[in-house]
């Protein structure tokens, strides 16, 4: 069976001039084999991929699954456990010399994932040294979460499953809560109905932030009860096929301030600004800049103060962005969150998030639930 990401690995391989690649992200390594069912959070496998050859080393814990999940793909599984730094020089010195390469230094170009640690690359010199290889090491830039950034149906299928499972448990939530509850309370039904109707574990950890607590965009539940008048920002998100979703819906509680009413139709209006000019070619700070245009023609300069989206998809936070320092053009198939919101510390918080993909003519939102302001 082809595996189209190894052939897309090995194409920008070539086109920067890496012979062969050694990849220790969990994310990575689960994107590049396609694998289901295999990696949890243990930082346990090593892809090394090369010209012809691709191989995942892991230990005897996971060894039954790879191979189950490595049946008619290209990947050759060593469960053999050990240290990858060692295990990569000797496997990287047996092909070498069976296919006739000179012994010694820079026999080739070797790609190190750009976020390994410093101590584990030391490891790998001194295996190299004591095998009596030396690869060139060369430099990478998010070499696999760049090509992670366009998705392929199989993702994006996964990805609108977790979203329907988010939309409902929004639609539970609205119909749970009350005047009385605490953060905590609303934050633990939400997840345990996203984990009742399916989903395989939590995209990240929930926010419920009520009252001057949405001011903070990373707030954490608390005991703090809901109270009449109150914006609730709650943020979460499903893991579905290995995929998440991502979603803020701000609600009120009890009849709705003229403050509160105000803040929320702006920062609707810059979401739905924002997704009815996304295509390709447009730019992560033009989005960005464009919310901030909204906000500010409504009277919130300056009240959002993060980025208007991120990349989504194994992991909760992947590339692109749209934050105004990112000046690459928007492709086919990235998959983004458009997020604005307006803070008033001390007051209010209120945030409008959706999910969805970039599509040849404009942008197709995952997110179902309504953008009307709901009122509990």
């Amino acid at each position: 069976m082809a595996n189209s990401r190894l052939e897309r690995m090995r194409e920008n391989m070539s086109a920067c001039g890496i012979d062969d690649f050694y990849c220790r992200d969990i994310s990575n390594v689960q994107w590049l084999t396609e694998f289901e069912d295999v990696f949890d959070d243990e930082p346990a496998h090593l892809a090394f991929v090369t010209p012809k050859k691709a191989f995942v080393h892991t230990d005897s814990r996971y060894a039954d699954a790879c191979d189950r999940a490595s049946r008619h793909t290209p990947w050759i599984i060593d469960a053999c456990g050990g240290a990858h730094a060692a295990w990569v020089a000797k496997k990287f010195a047996a092909f070498h010399a069976a296919a006739g390469t000179p012994e010694g230094e820079n026999v080739c170009a070797m790609g190190i994932e750009d976020s390994i640690e410093l101590r584990e690359f030391r490891e790998l010199e001194r295996a190299f040294s004591e095998a009596k290889w030396k690869p060139r090491f060369a430099e990478t830039d998010g070499f696999v979460k760049k090509m992670r950034a366009v998705k392929d149906e199989r993702e994006l299928s996964a990805m609108r499953a977790a979203q329907a499972i988010t939309d409902a448990a929004f639609e539970h939530i609205v119909e749970f809560m009350s005047e009385g509850m605490t953060e905590l309370e609303v934050k633990r039904e939400l997840e345990e109905t996203m984990r009742r109707l399916g989903a395989e574990g939590l995209a990240f950890d929930s926010i419920v932030a009520s009252g001057p607590n949405g001011a903070a965009p990373h707030s954490i539940a608390g005991e703090r009860r809901l109270q009449a008048g109150d914006m609730v920002v709650m943020d979460f998100g499903a893991r579905k096929g290995g995929y998440c979703s991502d979603m803020t819906r701000t609600v009120c509680v009890g009849e709705a301030t003229p403050l509160a009413r105000e803040v929320f139709a702006a920062v609707r209006e810059a979401n739905e600004a924002v997704e009815a000019m996304i295509r390709p070619g447009r730019t992560g700070a033009a989005m960005h800049h464009l919310a901030e245009d909204v906000l500010a023609h409504n009277g919130f300069a300056g009240k959002m103060g993060h980025g208007l989206g991120h990349g989504v998809g194994i992991d909760i936070h992947e590339l692109p962005v749209l934050s105004p320092r990112n000046e690459t053009s928007l492709e086919v198939g990235n998959v983004v969150t458009v997020e604005p919101g307006v803070y008033l510390p001390g007051e209010i918080g209120c945030r409008l998030e959706d999910f969805g993909v970039v599509t040849e003519d404009g942008f197709e939102v995952f997110t179902k639930s309504t953008h009307e302001l709901v009122i509990i």
